[in-house]
């Protein structure tokens, strides 16, 4: 059997063997976390531990506030309809759950590279500042490219506004400050950093107004009620651990490894076009445009060839439409439904890169000869 090759990590990581053992030895706790006896204590401590954890890889002081949530799409949902602003302004790039976590949600412009207008920011702003809540991501999950954010939360302070920055394809990739970009909230989710699937948290400033989407029993603080989803808590916080301590390593490898990438593929055709090259990227990911190439005949080459790659977010795989990411940027429709993403992670190396090349120009160069073949037969008619 072929060995696969993944190179959709921002779709989702592979589960890191410390995740997987951190929630098997969870599912031993039996208590309740909301248990008085020491069975629910332990529960209770396990999950009071993982903030900490938490905390540590998207360095928020001790006093930032971590809730417990389903995924990236609960935490956004938690904090833009939670902050008690009825007024969200939003990058037109970010991803669809805070695009759509609403109706009106008004969108800021991008350049080129899809880097946020500060100046059409400001314009948004200078009226109504006081009740919205501005939320630009960190880093794009189909380009790669990192936004100003520290920068934008100071827009947003100045006229009044809330900033929420969803870091969810960020986290465990690149080093991320939460004091430093002064966020008031903070989005992640821990299957795009080697945790288990449907378990992320929330990160907030202990004073930013909050209230709960889901009311219960009173857990995470009044701000989630049910149970906590203790397990993927645990394998959420050794992600986060193991993630942390291999950053700066993980981070250089990768970097390497997709500049290679994308060097090779230049080499091959110069004309080829890396999506937001221009800008500060993800060091794991390129999103690159094969001219005259479906991107899902792309992606089912690769598959047949034991690589798997992606069309562009997992949330949007499917749908036939131009991208809203490579729309704001100003790509082309017939350019866009070219795009592969390609999304390194701690598996990946040398060999898989040079596998790819091939694999890459192979593709290219059948569908070069199906259309000198079908210009032909036009010709012929």
């Amino acid at each position: 059997m072929n060995h696969n090759i993944y190179m959709d990590y921002n779709a989702t990581a592979p589960v890191l063997a410390q995740a997987k053992d951190a929630v098997m030895r969870a599912l031993d706790f039996a208590g309740n976390p909301s248990s008085v006896h020491r069975m629910g204590r332990l529960a209770h401590r396990l999950v009071e531990d993982s903030r900490e954890s938490v905390r540590a890889l998207v360095n928020a002081n001790g006093e930032a506030r971590v809730v417990f949530t389903s995924g990236g799409t609960e935490a956004n949902a938690i904090c833009l309809l939670g902050c008690g602003r009825n007024r969200v302004v939003a990058s037109s790039v970010e991803h669809p759950a805070v695009r759509n976590v609403k109706e009106n949600v008004e969108l800021i412009s991008v350049d080129k590279n899809g880097i946020v207008d500060a100046s059409h920011l400001e314009k948004l702003l200078s009226k109504n500042g006081e009740d919205t809540i501005v939320s630009v991501m960190l880093a794009n999950n189909e380009t790669g490219v990192i936004q100003p954010v520290r920068e934008i939360a100071k827009i947003a302070h100045k006229h009044g506004a809330l900033f929420h920055c969803d870091a969810v394809q960020a986290a465990g990739k690149i080093e991320i400050d939460f004091d430093d970009i002064d966020a008031d909230y903070m989005s992640i989710s821990a299957h795009k950093f080697g945790g288990p699937k449907g378990v992320g948290a929330l990160i907030a400033k202990p004073a930013a107004p909050l209230s709960a989407l889901v009311r219960g029993g009173g857990q995470e603080n009044g701000l989630r009620g049910g149970t906590e989803n203790v397990p993927g808590i645990a394998g959420m916080a050794a992600a986060a651990e193991v993630s942390l301590a291999k950053l700066a390593v993980e981070e250089k490898k990768l970097l390497s490894l997709r500049d290679d990438l994308e060097k090779q593929i230049s080499k091959i055709d110069n004309q080829v076009q890396i999506i937001g090259a221009d800008a500060k990227r993800l060091p794991n990911t390129s999103f690159i445009v094969m001219a005259g190439v479906p991107a899902e005949t792309q992606v089912a080459g690769f598959d047949l060839a034991g690589i798997s790659v992606s069309a562009g977010s997992a949330c949007a795989s499917g749908k036939i439409k131009q991208s809203p990411v490579l729309a704001a940027m100003g790509i082309s429709e017939i350019d866009g439904s070219c795009a592969l993403r390609v999304s390194l992670g701690q598996e990946n190396n040398q060999e898989d890169i040079n596998k790819f090349i091939v694999v890459w120009d192979e593709i290219r160069t059948r569908a070069l000869k199906a259309n000198e073949a079908n210009a032909k037969k036009g010709n012929a008619a």
